[in-house]
């Protein structure tokens, strides 16, 4: 019994700190925007913020975040003797060192941190707290690294500013939690049951995603919703949309603590699109709106289906440039393994909003919820490289004015061959080659990621497949040694 109090009185202190945190980061955050006018929930920090903050929270250690082309996150870290120099951006590290980055004869890159995305880890000691910058990258001569993801995204987002909107994104991330061996290794076996929407103990994983939502609120994130998936193992955790850099820089930091949650959990969390052949995959469905002036231009009462025109043809652009951008959408080997027939994921270039076969589907949600939502994408996607593509698709439609095909009703899976090319259905790339070749071919491409990061990726991606296609499966050894 007294071993128990006192476990108990241990766990209560802990959540009386989280929480005095939590008030405490939250207090300051409204007080340092209504400094500066804000009226929204986004940080506008000022060094002499960070500082604060640094200080008040007894924050010691820094890490300065940054993502390569491949979506991998990278850090450098300092302690807080540092901060004025990662404050004036004076943080180098060596790009060479980066696959994908730069020649070891021009290898000083620096890192600028971006004051708004300031946050402190809560699973980390009370004492001597562990923040986090997410960075820019920068060349000596203080020019932005055209390697850098962010910086891609940063240049359509401009482009979209500059005709007068803001693009808005709201991620649907899937992800498995697996059973680590005894070493501590990841496997992809799991002894839960659970499917859509179950409850403990079916879902075996309940604790630790509702720790992972309470961490993710913990770090400023708005979490509507999260639950069990399809396929046993799966779960969704779905954050409010917002601007397509914060929601790049959110998914990227939503993966981070979904890993290290998982971790303290025993578990293995994993966004590989297809860890299981007989099930599910896991997608990351990516719900995109523009907004003008403040409106959702993709709203229109008196428009066909409540749609405006600028909807339609941003649909279009889409369908137009998706055999060029599905490399970047849908980047692995394993990735395909998921667009396949009977699995709720699309293989079909089309669109729709009575149903949820299509590669765009049209949720039901007018007025301010009015979107389009691409499903091909999976979590292996870089966030960055991903929504710019996008984004850069749906204005060349409203640019250009397309005109998207007829919506595909009912259940395309059901059509024949016949049926689907009087439609002029088309599917989308069959696997990573196919998708590769349309990448190389498409000017959206060249133009959005530029030449250097364009032939980078093309080079690794092309190497991943040829490694891939030199190996033999336990498919073909089950299928062809005992008979052939």
């Amino acid at each position: 019994m007294y071993k128990f109090s006192i476990l108990t009185n241990n766990i209560q202190a802990v959540i009386m700190i989280s929480a005095r945190r939590r008030c405490s980061m939250e207090c300051f955050r409204h007080f340092s925007n209504k400094i500066k006018g804000s009226d929204n929930d986004m940080n506008h920090y000022t060094k002499q913020d960070i500082i604060k903050m640094v200080e008040e929270e007894d924050v010691e250690f820094i890490r300065l975040q940054f993502t390569d082309i491949f979506g991998d996150l990278k850090n450098v870290a300092v302690t807080t003797s540092q901060l004025d120099k990662v404050l004036d951006n004076r943080c180098m590290f060596d790009g060479s060192s980066i696959e994908s980055f730069v020649r070891i004869e021009e290898s000083d890159m620096y890192l600028y941190p971006d004051l708004n995305t300031f946050e402190t880890f809560p699973w980390r000691p009370q004492q001597g707290k562990v923040a986090r910058f997410i960075c820019d990258v920068y060349r000596p001569d203080r020019t932005p690294f055209e390697g850098d993801p962010r910086y891609i995204l940063k240049k359509v987002v401009n482009e979209a500013k500059e005709l007068g909107y803001t693009f808005n994104v709201g991620p649907e991330c899937e992800f498995f939690l697996f059973n680590a061996d005894d070493n501590g290794e990841p496997t992809n076996n799991s002894l839960e049951r659970g499917g859509y929407f179950d409850v403990a103990p079916l879902d075996a994983g309940e604790n630790a995603r509702r720790e992972m939502v309470l961490t993710l609120e913990d770090m400023g994130f708005v979490v509507e919703t999260s639950h069990h998936e399809v396929a046993p193992a799966q779960h969704e955790i779905d954050f409010k949309y917002d601007d397509a850099l914060t929601t790049a820089d959110n998914i990227m930091t939503f993966k981070m603590v979904v890993r290290t949650i998982a971790k303290r959990h025993g578990l293995h969390a994993t966004f590989m699109p297809k860890p299981k052949s007989d099930v599910n995959g896991s997608g990351m469905h990516i719900n995109m709106s523009l907004s003008k002036d403040g409106k959702n231009i993709f709203d229109d009462p008196e428009g066909r289906l409540g749609l405006s025109a600028q909807a339609y043809h941003f649909i279009a652009g889409l369908i137009k440039h998706m055999d060029g951008i599905t490399a970047v959408t849908n980047p692995l080997v394993n990735s395909y393994k998921r667009l396949v027939p009977g699995y709720e994921a699309p293989v079909y270039i089309t669109w729709s909003t009575n149903n949820r076969n299509p590669l765009i589907r049209i949720p039901a949600s007018r007025g301010t919820g009015a979107r389009v939502e691409l499903r091909s994408p999976d979590p292996a996607a870089n966030p960055y490289l991903a929504l710019a593509v996008c984004l850069a698709a749906g204005l060349d439609g409203i640019k250009n004015k397309l005109t998207p095909p007829d919506s595909a009703e009912g259940n395309i899976f059901a059509m024949s061959e016949v049926e689907k090319t009087a439609k002029d259905i088309k599917n989308l790339p069959g696997n990573l080659k196919e998708a590769l070749i349309s990448f190389e071919k498409s000017e959206l491409v060249k133009n959005v990621f530029g030449e250097h990061v364009r032939n980078k990726y093309l080079e690794a991606k092309n190497e991943e497949w040829k490694q891939y296609t030199l190996q033999v499966s336990k498919w073909e050894l089950d299928q062809y040694l005992h008979r052939i």
